[in-house]
């Protein structure tokens, strides 16, 4: 029997959580500041309210990231990403999702092995940071090394599906070590192929614009916000679900 595939949404709220998990997802990424940066950690306030409404700890992935930017971390951040892990993790969410790299491009072993400490029993997740290097597969080993339970990838491109040759190496290279999730300017057209590769989860924001035109007013940014589409997550649920 094929393995099931799970989908994951990146969401930054309880209502855009609520929207996910209702309309299909198996679980959330939760983070702030997505559109703008990439996503940033969020609120621990915030982290309750998506927890309240998921109803299973298991169905919630948190993003711990100091700032935006790069992935070489000071000690200090280090130590920050620790401690920010530590209370998400008490309060309640099953995984964490980190990255750290060295300038030249290897796995941060010592930040990844001190925030998979800090994070217990909770999965450790590694983000995108493996899309900035050359071969992404070859960091497998060190990442199950580190403890990590699943990757984030888009094979290195702007777009999963044209990063499906990456995507497949990573796959063979995890060999059910570690699970494999191709997730980076996912469509739902793009679903059947990226599961034909073996990973394990497709992972997309299912984004769109909130539609409000009120002023922010000075220093409040552009008007509007983007909001989680449900229509597009039950549309993503289909395309996995089916057997075409």
């Amino acid at each position: 029997m094929t393995a099931r595939v799970a989908l994951e949404i990146a969401v930054d709220s309880a209502a855009g959580a609520r929207t996910a998990l209702e309309a299909g997802a198996d679980r959330v990424e939760l983070c702030q500041a997505l559109a703008a940066t990439g996503g940033m950690t969020p609120s621990g306030a915030t982290v309750d309210a998506v927890l309240a409404v998921a109803g299973d700890p298991e169905r919630v992935a948190v993003l711990v990231r100091p700032r935006a930017g790069g992935f070489v971390y000071a000690r200090e951040e280090v130590a920050l990403v620790a401690a920010d892990i530590a209370e998400v993790v008490r309060r309640g969410a099953g995984a964490v999702v980190v990255g750290a790299l060295t300038r030249r491009g290897a796995v941060d072993r010592s930040a990844l092995e001190r925030w998979r400490t800090a994070a217990g029993e909770a999965d450790l997740v590694f983000h995108r940071a493996i899309d900035t290097v050359a071969e992404p597969a070859a960091l497998v080993d060190d990442l199950v090394a580190c403890g990590v339970r699943r990757v984030l990838s888009s094979g290195g491109a702007a777009r999963s599906i044209d990063g499906r040759a990456a995507l497949a190496a990573l796959v063979a290279a995890a060999s059910g070590r570690l699970q494999i999730m191709a997730g980076g300017g996912v469509r739902v057209e793009d679903i059947a192929a990226l599961r034909g590769l073996g990973v394990d989860a497709i992972h997309l924001s299912a984004r769109t614009p909130s539609g409000d035109t009120a002023p922010s007013g000075p220093g409040g940014g552009g008007p509007g916000y983007d909001v989680t589409d449900g229509g597009i997550v039950r549309r993503a649920a289909l395309a996995l679900r089916s057997r075409a």
